[in-house]
Formats: C-alpha cells, structure tokens, sequence
C-alpha cells in the first residue's frame, strides 16, 4: 500500500475491506494440535472461549457487542503474545423463540403447526434457520470478531445433538433423570413449562380477595361459623382440597380437626396445621391448593391430600371447575368473585402490590400448574459445581468468579437450587429419547431408536413428545464442541489442547441460566475423559473454564435499562454505520470498569472517532515525512517484528522520552488487560497516543525533520527512525481494541508488505528495562511544566496567539541546563522567541511560580495589580490549607506507622513543595506595588 492515505478518515472505506480479508484469509483460525505440532513444541499456552450462543432469531445489540468486544480484546491480546488461541463462535436453536417466530409466520399464512403436523413444521423450522438463521454472526463478522469461522457450531447439530442424547441416557441410568409430576411454571401462550429462570417478575397492583369458608360441626352441618381466607387467584379455590393455619395460632385452635365447606363447589375440605402458614399474611388462614401452587403442593406431599388440576394447556378452566368449566382464568376470577359476593362469601377486598411472573418470551402471565415432565436430580451434580468454585485446601478456586461479589450470589443459588425441569411442551428441539409402552405402561430409554419396549418386548412404543430445555444442550456445550462423548485414542487432540477453556465472558443475566449449567454438566461429564498420561482427571481439570468474567449491563445515557417499550435501545449498527467500529469499541472498552453498568453516551462515541481521526493525521503526517526523507536519499529502517524500541545515550531528550513513555504505556495496558481492567486499558492508550505521541511528539520532532541540502542527515534519520518505530509499536499497542484503523495503518508503515499477514497476528508490545530512561521522563516533565505555565501566561496576560515573546527563567543549575539543551523545544511549543535566565524575576512581570521554577512572560503590558494581588491572595489560601493539612497527617504517628513508605516520602515531598510555592506567593504578594 503506498502513502498515499486519503487526506480525511472514513471507517467505512476500510471496515467492510479488512472484516472480509480476516475470513477469506482465516486468519483467527486454530486447527487441531497434531503430533507433528507437539513434537515441535507448538502446543504451548492455550487461551479458549466459548462464544455465548447468540439465540439463532436474534440480531446484535448493544449488550452483544459489549460482551463481544471484551471478548475480542482478549482474544487479539493473547494471540498477539504468542499463545495458542481459540474462540469458537456458535447459535443456540432457542426452542421457544424459534418456535414462536416461525409458528407466526406459518399462521400468516392461513395454517398452524397442528394443521401441518411435527415432521413438516420442524422441516419449516430447519428452512427458515438455513434462509434466515445466524443474522448475528453475519453481523459478527462485519465487526470483526476474531474467531474461528471453521468452528461454527449450531446446537442442533449432529455431532452435538449426539452429544445431548449421550448424557440424556446417562443420567437416567445413573438415576439423576426421572419422570414426575410436579408444579412448574406453566406459559399458557407458548404452551410448555419454563425454567424458574425464564420467568420474569413485575410488580403488580392487584387485590386480595378475603373469602369465608363455612365450618361444619362434626355432624357434617354448617355450624355458623366462617373461617375467613385471603388469596390473590380466586380461580384456583376451584381446586382447594384443604385450608391450613399455624398450629399455635390460637384464633383456630377451636377449630383443629373440623371440616370446611368449599364455597362455590360445595366440597368438603379439612382444616390442616402446618408451620409454613404464616400468621401474620392475610387472616393467617391459607387455602391449599397442591395443583397450583409450589408451596401448596409441598404442603398437599406433607399431608396426604389429593391434587384437583383445575386448568388446560391454555389456562381455561377444565372440567373440574363445574359450572365454571370453558371459561379462561381471568374470566372465570370475574365470575367467582360476582358469585361469591351473591352469597354473601366475600368478607372484603384489599389492594394489594405482589410480584407477578410473565413467561420472558411472549409476556403472558405465567401459571404455577401440576404437570407430568422430566427432571434432573440436581444433587450431586450441583455439589460437584458448588467445590468448583470453592477454595480448595490449599486455597485454590478450580473456577474463579469475577468480581467475586457473583461468587457469593452464585454460591447461595447453587445451595438453595431445585430439581431441574427439562422437558419442554415443543416441537422445535432435541427431542426426549424416551419410548412409551401402553402394554405394559413402562418406558424405554435408548441411544438408538429402539423398534421394541425394553421391558415386555411389544412393539407398540411411541415416543415421549417433548424436548429438551434448550439450556440442557447448550450446558454441554464445553465438552461436546470438543468431541465428547467420542474421545478416543486418535481423537482427543482438540480436548487436551483445549479444555478446560481458559474463560467465559458473560453477563450476569445467564450465570444461573448457562454458567451453572455448565460447571454442573462440565465437572460431571468430564471426568469420563482421562488426562492425556492415562491418569484420572482432576477437579481442576474438570471444570468447563478456569475464569468467569461477569461483565456490566449496558444502560442508555441517563442509566435507564435499555428497552423497545421505554424507546431508549441504542442499535449497534446505526452508531457502527456513523462512527464506525474502532469508535464504538473504544467507548465500550473505556468505560468497562468491573462492576459497574455502562451509561453508553453517543458523544463519547464522537470523541472516540475524533481519536482515530487523530491517529489517522498523525499517520498522513509520518508517510509524508517518510516519503520526503526517500526523496533525500534518507532510508528509514524498519524494526524486526514484534520489536520494541530501545533508547540509545546520545538521542535527543524527547526520543529517549516517548520511547520511555512507549514502554511504561505497554506496562501499565498489559497489566490492566491481566485484571480486566479494560477501560484502564484503553484510557492509558488515549493518554499516550493523543497526548505524549501526538499532542507532544510530533510537535518536537518537527523540529528534527530536516531534509533540505545542508541538513545532518543522521540526526533526521535517526528521529524518523524512532518516529516510525515507536509509530508502529503504538500500532500494535492499539489494535486489539481499535483492530480496523490499526490494520489499516499497519499495513501502510510497511508499504502494503508487511512482515505478517495482519498486525493481529504480530507482537505485542512488551515493556522492556532498556527501554526505560528515567533521565528523560524527569526531563522532559519539567520542560512541559514549563511549557504548560508559559502557554498560561501568555493566555492570562491575553498575548497575541501567533506572537512568540521572550520568557524570564529563574530555576537552579540543574533546570537551567535543561532548559538551555531544549531551548528550540521551548521556543516551538511555548511560542517563545528567547529564554533569559535570571536570579530574579524583573519586577512588573506577570509570573508564574512552581516548585522547580518561576517563569514570566517579558510582554508590555501593564499589569492589573488589583487582579494580581486577588490571585495571589487566594493562591496563598490554597497554599496554607494544604500546608496544614500535610503537617496534620505528618505529625499523626497512628497514620505514619500504619501508611507505606512511598505514601510517607510522597507526602512529605508535597509538604515541602506547598510550603516553596507558599513563600514564593507570599513575596510576589509584597513585591507588589500598593495601590
């Protein structure tokens, strides 16, 4: 590529160019360790993630590329420090959303999944995924994702549903699958049971109903007496079987032992004691109803009592309802409560503020309802990912939370955590491979489809109709995408490389949903695996990943969670298409602090597009300069791959500086990318690139960029030769967080031949001690202190802009000589057109006093005293109140003996440079002429 750099930054000219150069040439992907690799010594580190499936409906939002763009920092970062890296991308088939979604479509066509019968509705589904499935790893790519591409899984994949049918049987041999009814959470729209996770809870201003029960006397007749209940479903007293109230409770304890009749179904129905009853809800009377409520249901297990299911698949009530049989719920709660009121049975009603459950797919209101599904015994798996997390006794953690607050909110869930419910009332999904018999009413599991029932041998065996909760598949994913169950001998390279992956980059929303998921499936299925050596696998080696990185949520600019009803989602996309990639991934990055939620502003993103503008006019300003130096005959030369400059004794002052300052950045960018600290990370680059390199660098260089005939030709070579190196090494230092720009200047500092095929796949930038002169950092801080003042000066005393001025420089020798050596330095930046040095500042002069010197601007101009004596006056206020407040903690000894060193020495240098600056101002304040 020539330099000939188009004089104004467009992302799009360069995004689309460099997303496909990455696919086409497969850059990002890992192929399988073979022996050849190991013998070689190639089977080094591995850092492995697991892409978190995007649902295959879904299209990419804020959160996705959040999430994505952390995950691509890493990614980019450890392969550039020369590891073996792996990310695997993948889609979820999202059972329920991909049903619904398809189901609408089908509907708009004038039929329905019933009409069409499973077999053709699941082929409508596979069409529907090949036409129109995976839209966001499309968009993934577009933005760059380093992934492997060769890696894309679909959950319902072959070599991964073999995978899911696997640990179905196993886990039914091993007794932790089995068949019951239970309460589960009931969507009557999407018809199928959901996970506690998938339910999501809003507070609801609703009612609570008080109903009088009558008492029977022991002669089976109504006594008389009410015993009042309260209940905020009134539709499911349909299907009471008993009430219960506290044993010492003593307003019931007459009624201990009697009988109630159930109003409206004129049921008899006994009084139960129980302990769970609290006496302080309602009336402390509660109805029991096992059929639709958990609590009721322990309760119903407790006493013996039957389970009256008084709702269909659409929450319409059934025929145990009698006369309210056909109605839908909400209706029939109408009608309940009209009909009690008509007989005198409703003692009142209350507003009352709960918690209502919506099915987090279509909204609908969820309904707690008995129901036949299939469960995982969640112990011992949950043990197994409850030790996975917990320090060893050594103190080692197999998996390490962070932040570690989710360690605790993780560890509580998994001690409280209920069986599993995993079978889904759809068509769409891993289909339960279980075989009913109606001969002898037993059932078979099987790996194969079985022609006959295992038990009787009758040929009359049909299949469970359910399948799987879409997160039983997607918490094997960390096994089965590296082969399990068929590890053999020769196939077990991808395993050994690349299990346990290295981390998981998730949000909080799914730790329940998959994370546990995983570690529970993980550290059980895994152990079937021997260590390569033969040996048993150990805990350690058993978890699905070493680290979980639990990242923010990101908000809109006023912190509101983003959502379609509130009109505030921010779509990736459209700030992508504005701004470009680099811009959005660099606000990203910038403000991901741990554990704190990320207010996204637009006008972050502005300023982040005016930083790679800004990196792209300090490239068009090096090739020009690069280019003029070929004209003269000067060649640059180009450092070796990977390397980091190296400060030589006899540069100049500001080359020795921004190598330095080079050095200590990538220190402080590679430690804070090892803590997550990823806006650490992108905000020391911002600092380095904006100011030391381009603000201040390129600035004083110009002053080195001689290419006219009499010009020393070394010097100029040797100041473009650090330009571009230190240039490059930036480059590098840049990438894995703005990875377009960054290629795209990269391959233009090597002429478009560069010594690899991206700058992704380069080194990274590594701090070096012979790169670090401390010399030079300590000097050119005095020179831009110095120029800091003088540019204030001039400001204060209102100095013509393009003017330059001569300066007064009172500082000891060693500051003089400084000074002296940079004088050009000072001249350029400071607009200075001479540097006097003096023992004392001319009287009359506007001034400035620091610590290491006292500087003034020599300009005619009458000074306003009364302004002067203002400034100095509150200067000196400043002074003494620090002043004493450095002597106070100076003279504290708890806080000396309990402070660190460089805290003590460091405070003690400020005591001493406040008190300097103090008696500077005091004397300026009475070299004043009085008014």
């Amino acid at each position: 590529m020539p330099h000939d750099l188009p004089k104004a930054y467009d992302p799009t000219a360069i995004e689309d160019h460099w997303a496909e150069y990455w696919v086409r040439e497969k850059l990002f992907a890992q192929p399988t360790p073979t022996t050849a690799d190991q013998k070689k010594g190639l089977d080094g580190k591995s850092f492995t993630i697991l892409l978190p499936p995007p649902n295959v409906t879904g299209n990419l939002h804020m959160g996705h590329m959040f999430e994505h763009t952390e995950s691509d920092i890493l990614m980019r970062w450890h392969r550039m420090r020369g590891e073996r890296v792996l990310w695997i991308p993948g889609t979820d088939h999202a059972g329920i959303a991909t049903q619904m979604l398809v189901e609408r479509q089908v509907v708009s066509e004038g039929t329905t999944r019933q009409k069409m019968g499973r077999e053709a509705f699941v082929e409508r589904v596979w069409e529907w995924r090949r036409h129109y499935g995976g839209a966001i790893l499309g968009q993934m790519k577009r933005l760059g994702a380093s992934v492997d591409w060769d890696r894309e899984y679909f959950t319902m994949d072959d070599r991964l549903s073999v995978a899911v049918r696997e640990a179905f049987v196993r886990l039914y041999e091993q007794g932790l699958i089995y068949r019951g009814a239970y309460i589960v959470n009931w969507c009557p729209r999407c018809q199928t049971a959901i996970s506690d996770l998938e339910v999501v809870y809003d507070e609801h201003k609703g009612h609570l109903w008080e109903i009088r029960y009558p008492v029977h006397g022991d002669d089976g007749r109504e006594t008389g007496e009410f015993l009042t209940i309260s209940t905020t479903r009134p539709e499911t007293m349909l299907g009471d079987v008993a009430v219960a109230v506290h044993p010492a409770d003593e307003r019931y304890t007459h009624l201990h032992g009697k009988k109630l009749r159930l109003p409206l179904m004129n049921r008899e129905i006994p009084i139960i004691l129980d302990e769970w009853v609290s006496p302080e809800f309602g009336t402390g009377a509660v109805k029991v109803t096992p059929a639709h409520d958990p609590n009721d249901f322990a309760m119903g297990e407790r006493h013996h009592l039957p389970s009256i299911n008084v709702m269909d698949d659409t929450a319409q009530i059934n025929e145990n309802g009698g006369p309210y049989a056909g109605l839908d719920r909400y209706v029939a709660r109408k009608k309940i409560v009209e009909d009690l009121t008509e007989h005198g049975l409703l003692a009142g009603v209350k507003d009352h503020v709960h918690n209502v459950g919506h099915c987090d797919r279509c909204k609908t209101i969820v309904e707690p309802r008995l129901s036949t599904q299939w469960f995982v015994k969640i112990q011992p798996l949950a043990d197994k990912a409850i030790a996975a997390v917990k320090p060893d006794a050594a103190g080692n953690k197999a998996t390490r939370i962070i932040p570690e607050q989710y360690e605790k909110i993780y560890l509580e869930w998994m001690g409280n955590i209920h069986d599993w419910c995993i079978s889904r009332q759809l068509w769409w999904g891993h289909r339960i491979p279980a075989w009913h018999c109606p001969a002898c009413h037993k059932i078979t599991v099987a790996r194969e489809d079985p022609a006959a029932c295992a038990h009787c041998g009758s040929d009359r065996i049909t299949q469970e109709t359910d399948v799987l909760d879409t997160w039983f598949s997607s918490g094997l994913l960390p096994v089965s995408v590296f082969g399990w169950p068929n590890i053999t001998a020769g196939n077990r390279a991808d395993f050994d490389a690349f299990y346990p992956t290295s981390l998981l980059v998730t949000g909080f929303d799914i730790l329940f949903f998959w994370v546990a998921r995983m570690i529970m499936l993980g550290c059980w299925f895994s152990t079937d695996v021997k260590m390569p050596d033969g040996t048993e696998r150990p805990p350690s080696q058993s978890v699905p990943f070493r680290e979980v990185y639990i990242h923010a949520l990101v908000r809109d600019a006023n912190r509101e969670k983003m959502s379609k009803t509130k009109g505030n989602v921010v779509d990736p996309i459209e700030i992508v298409k504005q701004y470009g990639t680099d811009a959005v991934r660099f606000t990203l990055a910038s403000m991901a602090s741990p554990g704190t939620d990320i207010a996204f502003n637009v006008a972050r993103t502005e300023g982040y597009r005016a930083f790679a503008n800004k990196i792209w006019n300090a490239a068009r300003f090096i090739f020009m300069n690069v280019d003029r130096a070929a004209e003269a005959g000067i060649t640059v030369e180009r450092a070796a791959l990977g390397a980091m400059p190296t400060n030589v004794a006899d540069a100049s002052l500001e080359a020795r500086w921004i190598v330095s300052e080079l050095h200590a950045t990538a220190a402080n960018v590679n430690q804070a990318l090892e803590n997550y600290r990823f806006d650490d990370a992108a905000n020391t680059i911002y600092q380095f690139f904006w100011g030391s390199f381009c603000d201040w660098y390129l600035e004083i260089v110009k002053l080195r960029l001689d290419f006219s005939d009499g010009a020393d030709k070394t010097k100029t070579k040797g100041a473009l030769t650090t330009l571009v190196s230190v240039f490059e090494a930036s480059l590098r230092l840049l990438s894995p967080v703005m990875p377009f720009i960054s290629e795209e200047l990269w391959h233009a500092v090597y002429d478009g031949d560069p010594p690899a095929k991206s700058v992704a796949l380069a080194c990274y930038p590594q701090a070096d001690r012979a790169g670090m002169d401390e010399d030079a950092l300590q000097g050119m801080t005095l020179l831009q202190d110095l120029i800091v003042e003088v540019r204030a000066l001039r400001k204060e005393i209102g100095v013509e802009e393009k003017a330059s001025v001569p300066i007064e420089l009172r500082a000891d020798a060693s500051r003089k000589k400084l000074a002296d050596d940079n004088r050009d330095i000072i001249e350029r930046l400071a607009r200075v057109s001479e540097v006097r040095f003096v023992d004392q500042i001319s009287a009359g002069l506007a001034k400035h006093h620091t610590a290491g010197f006292d500087v003034a601007v020599v300009y005619e101009r009458t000074i306003d005293v009364a302004a002067e004596r203002e400034r100095l006056t509150k200067d000196i206020a400043k002074y003494e109140k620090g002043l004493a407040s450095a002597e106070r903690q100076l003279g504290n000894e708890g806080f000396l003996s309990k402070a660190p060193a460089h805290v003590v020495e460091g405070l003690k240098k400020q005591e001493s440079e406040t008190r300097l600056l103090l008696e500077k101002a005091q004397a300026a304040l009475q070299a004043l002429p009085s008014q």
